[in-house]
C-alpha cells in the first residue's frame, strides 16, 4: 500500500511540474479561456473598501466567479503589494499609478491594449506605458482642477459662461467685473494668497500650464533635467490677471490664506476661484463651513493663459488611480480578472459605485457624478477637448 501511495504521489508531482512548465499563450484572454478562474484585487483606497467588498459579492453572486478584495492600510500600499507579489496566489488586479510604479512592477503587468475594458475607455490620457510602449495600467478615474465659476454672479454682472473661450475673453469679462466691483458688490477673482495654505495652487497647479504645453510640444515623456520656459509668459498672463482683478492685491497677498479665498467665493464675494473637484463638498454640502452653494450655480472652466488653440482645452486632469493585471497569473485568472474589470465599467452596479466613490471615470458607460465639477470634467472629454495632464508631478520635491 505504501509503495502504491508513493507511486501515485510521484505521478501527481510529475504532472504538476509539466503543467508549471507549459508556456503561457500571450494573446488576449477576454473570451479565450473556458476555465472559471478567480480574481484577487489589492485595493489601495481604504475609504472605498466597503464599496468594493459589496461590488465583489454582487459579481460573485451573479457569475459564480470568486472575487477577493484586500485593502492595504493607508500609506502602506507599495510595501503590501511587494509582499503580496512574492506569495502564491498573488493579486491578479492591482494599482500601478505612476512611472515609478511602472519601473517597479512593470515586469508583472499584462499588456491591456485590445482588451474589452481597454476598448470601453473614452480617453487613454491617463494610461501608463512601459519602455516597450505597452499599456501596463489604465486610469479608471481622475481628479481635475481649473477655474471654478459662480454662474449666478457672472450672469448678475451681465455675462455668460459661453462668452469665455480663451484667455482674451476671460480677461475681458474679469476686467469688466473688477471695474464695476463697487457697484456689483463682488469682484472677479478670489485672493491669490501666497500663504502656504494657498500658494500650492499657483506654485504647483498653475505652474502646470507652461509645463504641460512645453512638454507637449517637445514630446517630453520623462522628467527633464531643465525646462526651456517656452510658455512662462503665458503663466505670467494668468497670474497677473489673478492679482489684478481682485479685492486683495499687493502686500496683502503675502498673508492671504486658502480658507480666505474659499470663503470669498463661498460667500459670493468673487466670481472666479482657481481650485479643484475636491472643493465641491466644501462649497455645497459641508455643514461646518456653511456656504451651502447651489450646485446649479457652479461650473469649472479650463485655465486659459493665451496659448494658441486653447479653445479646445479641457480641465487639468490627472490620476494615480490606475488598474494593472498580473501577467504571471494563470490564463483562467487573467480572463476572470479582465471580465470582472469590464463588468465594473459597464454594469449598472459597477458604474454606480465608480461614480459615487471615484467621480469622473473615462468609460463609455460612466454615470454622471453628483459633483458638477466631475460631471464637467467628463463633458470636456466627451466633447473631444484635449486634457491638460499633470506635468507638475515632475517638478522637484
Amino acid at each position: 500500500m505504501k509503495k502504491f501511495l508513493a507511486l501515485i504521489l510521484a505521478l501527481v508531482m510529475a504532472l504538476s511540474l509539466v503543467a508549471c512548465g507549459e508556456k503561457k499563450d500571450d494573446t488576449k484572454t477576454d473570451g479565450d479561456a473556458t476555465a472559471t478562474g478567480s480574481v484577487y484585487y489589492l485595493n489601495f483606497k481604504p475609504e472605498s473598501d466597503a464599496a468594493w467588498q459589496t461590488l465583489a459579492a454582487a459579481y460573485t453572486a451573479e457569475t459564480g466567479v470568486p472575487v477577493k478584495v484586500v485593502t492595504a492600510a493607508s500609506g502602506n500600499y507599495d510595501a503590501t503589494l511587494t509582499a503580496e507579489m512574492d506569495k502564491d496566489g498573488a493579486p491578479t488586479m492591482f494599482q500601478v499609478g505612476n512611472l515609478g510604479a511602472v519601473n517597479s512592477y512593470g515586469e508583472f503587468c499584462y499588456n491591456l491594449e485590445g482588451t474589452d475594458v481597454y476598448n470601453q475607455m473614452t480617453t487613454h490620457d491617463f494610461d501608463l506605458k512601459n519602455a516597450d510602449g505597452e499599456t501596463v495600467s489604465i486610469g479608471y478615474c481622475y481628479e481635475a482642477f481649473g477655474i471654478i465659476v459662480n454662474k449666478a454672479l457672472l450672469e448678475k454682472a451681465g455675462h455668460s459662461l459661453d462668452e469665455i473661450t480663451n484667455f482674451e475673453s476671460l480677461k475681458a469679462v474679469a476686467d469688466d467685473i473688477h471695474a464695476r466691483a463697487s457697484e456689483l458688490g463682488f469682484d472677479a477673482f478670489t485672493s491669490a494668497g501666497l500663504d502656504g495654505s494657498s500658494s500650492w495652487r499657483f506654485s504647483g497647479h498653475l505652474a502646470n500650464m507652461p509645463l504641460f504645453y512645453e512638454f507637449r510640444d517637445d514630446n517630453v515623456t520623462a522628467q527633464p533635467a531643465s525646462i526651456k520656459g517656452t510658455y512662462l509668459d503665458n503663466y505670467k498672463n494668468i497670474w497677473d490677471l489673478y492679482i489684478t482683478d481682485t479685492a486683495t492685491t499687493g502686500a496683502a497677498l503675502l498673508t492671504a490664506t486658502g480658507d480666505q479665498a474659499e470663503a470669498e467665493f463661498g460667500q459670493g464675494k468673487a466670481v472666479f476661484f482657481q481650485n479643484g473637484t475636491w472643493e465641491y463638498s466644501n462649497l455645497v454640502t459641508d455643514e461646518t463651513k456653511g456656504f451651502k452653494m447651489n450646485p446649479d450655480d457652479l461650473a469649472m472652466i479650463p485655465i486659459y493663459c493665451g496659448v494658441a488653440g486653447e479653445e479646445k482645452a479641457g480641465l487639468c486632469a490627472g490620476t494615480e488611480n490606475c488598474w494593472a493585471v498580473n501577467k504571471n497569473a494563470s490564463e483562467a485568472d487573467i480572463k476572470a480578472t479582465l471580465d470582472f474589470m469590464n463588468w465594473v465599467v459597464t454594469s449598472d452596479a459597477g458604474t454606480t459605485m465608480l461614480a459615487e466613490q471615484f467621480g469622473p471615470c473615462p468609460f463609455k458607460n460612466a454615470k454622471t457624478p453628483e459633483n458638477v465639477f466631475f460631471a464637467q470634467a467628463n463633458e470636456y472629454v466627451a466633447n473631444g477637448n484635449y486634457t491638460v495632464t499633470w506635468a507638475f508631478n515632475w517638478t522637484p520635491a
